[in-house]
This record gives structure tokens, C-alpha cells and sequence, in this order.
């Protein structure tokens, strides 16, 4: 099975992203053909500042070698080291009704929120087909909120293969129910836009501090506390084995809880979770070329994947002659 996903690198990376996305792709490569890749191309759509863009790069290719990506297992590159992937967006670009591209749910958000509706937002859906119909992927890890982009591709796909003759494999969305729900420290899901993440590798203070900021309700020490309504509560229980979970939770209905100490104790399991990942990413930091080299190696394997898809789809709307 070829599964295939990638990621922004438009900020720091947060738990949301590693317990919502990193993770469970990681855990692919143990048992199925794994694409993963950096999408810089797509994060050009909300990030303007070239250094930002090109630093966060970076950050994120040490991001996920160090919490267990191995480019031994699986591909691993950033997008546009592939350029294979333009051209496919431009001749997929001429099967696709502007009206599929309005009715996106993310360009209308992204809009009314004031971002500039320029071609590369609407035409947003139109890459993201490119990059799974180049390599054939046939299943896609996505989240509720990309579902839609998902069936836009499968859309594309389908009037392609109608129009042209069969070239495209159709992917299927995986969309896992044991995939938890990551809450931002304002209660609100977890996402950069909200400005309410808590990073994976911050520094010691700085995570004590966004730990420290979760919000919580202001029912009395003494009184019971209903654990499935408390953000605190859906945090920790990302870091706690099943029995764990119970007992806390047993905490909270019986009144006397503290949510001082909860953060307390959220922020020692997440400290020590990441901690050998913290220190992978120190060593790996020393020698960014070799970061680089690792990126350039997937891109080559990624190219070599693309290449007869992209010629086939050449050949089939005219341009070999």
C-alpha cells in the first residue's frame, strides 16, 4: 500500500501536528510504502517572508528525523525539489471547473479571515492533487478539515481519466478515528492560526509557560471536576497509558484536584517523552548539509517515482509529438 502525506513548514511544529499527523505517519513506514514530504510550494499561500519559509524548512526535515522519520524506510523530501509536480499542476489545472476550486471550504475560511484571495489559495486543491496523482498514492492520511481537498482530487482524477483514458490511480482518504483530539491552551483545536499551540521542542520555561496558560474552568478545589469537559485533561491524556488515564480521571470526579498540579504533571510527561527526540535534534542540527543531503537523496527517489506518471500524462493530452 503507498501512503502518501505531507506538511507545512509555516511554523514551529506543535503536538497537534505530531500526535494528528507525524506520528501516525511515522508508524506507516513500518508496514507500507511511505511518501512523506515537506510542502513549501503550499506554504507559500500564508507565508511571505522568504527566510521564514526557507529556515522552516529546515526546522522540519530536523523535526521529523528526529522524532523517528527514516529516510532508509521511507521517501522523504520537499516538494519543490520535484519540479515534475508544476507541470502536473498546470495540466491538471486545464480539467478542473473553477466552481470545484469556489466551493472549497478552505479558500472560503481563508477569505473571509482576510486573506488575499489570490490564484494560488483557490488553486490550492489543484497542487494538492499533483502531489498525490504524481506518485500514484493510494491512500491518504487526512484530517476532517482536508477531507474535501481529498475528494477534489479524486474529482480531478476521475474527469482525467474520462477525458484522456486511464492514468491515474483514484486515492482513497484514511481518516483514523483513534487519531486524538489535540486542544489548543485556549480550548479551541490546535492550530498556529489561533496563536494557542504548544510547540514539541520549545524551550524548558517557555513550554512551563504555555502549559501554565491552558485554560480551566473555576469550579472549587474541593468540588468533582468532569474530566472529558476539561482541556487539561485531553492534553495529558496524550501522554498517559490507559490505566493512567482512568486514575486521573478518578482524581478529577472525586474532588480535591488541583489543576496546578495536572500542569505540573503535563509538563514532566511531555518533557520526558520528547527527551530523546530533543537531543537527536541537537546532534542532527550540527551538520544541516547533511539535512540537506538526506532531503536531496529523497527528491531523486521521489523524481524517479514521478517520472512515468508525468509522462504518461504528457502523452495522453498531447505533448509528446
Amino acid at each position: 500500500m503507498r501512503v502518501l502525506s505531507g506538511i507545512q513548514p509555516s511554523g514551529e511544529l506543535h503536538i497537534g501536528n505530531y500526535f494528528g499527523m507525524m506520528k501516525p505517519m511515522i508508524e506507516y513506514q513500518e508496514r507500507s510504502e511511505l511518501f512523506c514530504f515537506i510542502v513549501n510550494y503550499h506554504a507559500m499561500t500564508s507565508v511571505s517572508d522568504s527566510q521564514r519559509l526557507s529556515r522552516g524548512t529546515i526546522e522540519v526535515a530536523l523535526d521529523f528525523l528526529s522524532l523517528g522519520l527514516d529516510p532508509e524506510k521511507s521517501i522523504f523530501w520537499v516538494q519543490s525539489d520535484v519540479p515534475e509536480v508544476t507541470e502536473l499542476t498546470w495540466i491538471l489545472n486545464n480539467v478542473t471547473p473553477v466552481g470545484l476550486l469556489l466551493r472549497s471550504h478552505s479558500y472560503k475560511d481563508k477569505t473571509a479571515q482576510g486573506i488575499a484571495p489570490n490564484h494560488g489559495l483557490l488553486s490550492y486543491p489543484v497542487l494538492m492533487a499533483a502531489d498525490i496523482l504524481l506518485y500514484q498514492g493510494e491512500k491518504v492520511p487526512v484530517g476532517k478539515d482536508q477531507q474535501q481537498h481529498l475528494e477534489i482530487t479524486r474529482d480531478i482524477a476521475l474527469k482525467f481519466n474520462a477525458t484522456y483514458g486511464e492514468t491515474f490511480v483514484i486515492p482513497e482518504a484514511e481518516i483514523n478515528p483513534n487519531i486524538p483530539m489535540v486542544v489548543g491552551i485556549d480550548g479551541r483545536k490546535m492550530s498556529k492560526s489561533y496563536d494557542n499551540t504548544i510547540e514539541i521542542f520549545c524551550e524548558e520555561e517557555v513550554l512551563k509557560e504555555k502549559i501554565a496558560r491552558i485554560v480551566t474552568d473555576s469550579t472549587p478545589v474541593a468540588a468533582p471536576k468532569d474530566p472529558d469537559k476539561c482541556n487539561l485533561f485531553i492534553n495529558i491524556s496524550l501522554f498517559l497509558e490507559e490505566h493512567e488515564k482512568a486514575a486521573l480521571a478518578e482524581r478529577y470526579r472525586g474532588g480535591g484536584l488541583k489543576y496546578s498540579e495536572v500542569k505540573k504533571e503535563l509538563f514532566s510527561r511531555m518533557w520526558e517523552y520528547f527527551r530523546g527526540a530533543r537531543e537527536k535534534r541537537k546532534n542532527l542540527a550540527k551538520d544541516l548539509d547533511q539535512i540537506r543531503k538526506i532531503l536531496r537523496a529523497g527528491a531523486e527517489k521521489a523524481r524517479y517515482r514521478a517520472a512515468p506518471t508525468l509522462a504518461a500524462a504528457r502523452k495522453r493530452v498531447g505533448l509528446v509529438y
